[in-house]
Formats: structure tokens, sequence, C-alpha cells
């Protein structure tokens, strides 16, 4: 793990990019929270399952196939 400056960060991205394949860093800013680089693996990314999921949903919104809950409903 790394702690760098959004100016270190611009200055060599090519090194940190390199680096993230094998360690996680860390690029703090001012006065906003710090954002982290990491090489993405297989979970990071959605399933067959899930994405054939969430297009079924997109269908149900569009032919009207919702319904409205109530605040204490849950």
């Amino acid at each position: 793990m790394q702690i760098i400056t959004t100016r270190e960060f611009r200055a060599n991205q090519k090194k940190y990019f390199e680096l993230a394949e094998k360690e996680t860093i860390f690029v703090s800013r001012r006065n906003a929270a710090p954002l982290v680089v990491y090489a993405a693996t297989e979970e990071d990314f959605p399933s067959r399952e899930e994405l054939e999921a969430i297009q079924r949903g997109i269908e149900d919104i569009k032919q009207g196939r919702t319904f409205k809950m109530r605040k204490d409903e849950s």
C-alpha cells in the first residue's frame, strides 16, 4: 500500500498504474476523501446472471410492472 499526492500521481501515472497491479495506491486529495487505485478482478464486474436480472428489471419498469411502497414498508 502506498499513499501519494495528486501531483505525484499526475506526474507518474504510468508508474502508479503498473504498481497498482501489485498493491493498492491511495491518492490523497486536499479537502476530499482519498481515491483508491487498484487492479480490477473478476469480482468487480457483474456476472451474466446479474446483468440479465438488471435487464429484466429495466424491462419491467418500461412495461409498467411496478408498484409504489409506503414509507413504512420495507
